[in-house]
């Protein structure tokens, strides 16, 4: 065996290993960025808006009064419910993206975590 591990390849670990070390720093950043990143998505034509960070993180809901039926609350709660689910998507989808410039689009497990 040589000096430089199985076959000459230490060296090439090693720069593995480097570039590995980096890609995980960049990657805490990008986490960092992500939770000051916003999204918005809204439903019912706009009276339901709901504000999430690239954290996928609620930030805010903003309900216009017209949204507002005591006779038909589950209306809203559709709404809502709507909205939120469009604006997670769309929070995930950021974090793709901003994730992808590190990764190169590679679906890395547990980047998110």
């Amino acid at each position: 065996m040589n000096a430089g591990g199985i076959g000459g390849m230490g060296a090439d670990f090693g720069g593995l290993m480097k570039q590995a070390q980096k890609m995980q720093k960049d990657v805490e950043k990008i986490k960092a960025s992500l939770q000051e990143m916003v999204v918005e998505a809204s439903s019912g034509g706009g009276v339901v808006t709901v504000h999430a960070n690239g954290s996928r993180e609620i930030l805010a809901i903003k309900i216009k009064p017209e949204a507002v039926d005591v006779e038909d609350l589950e209306m809203l709660e559709d709404l809502v419910q709507s909205a939120v689910n469009a604006a997670l998507i769309k929070s995930q989808e950021l974090a793709d993206k901003e994730m992808g410039k590190v990764t190169g689009g590679f679906n890395l497990p547990n980047m998110f975590g």
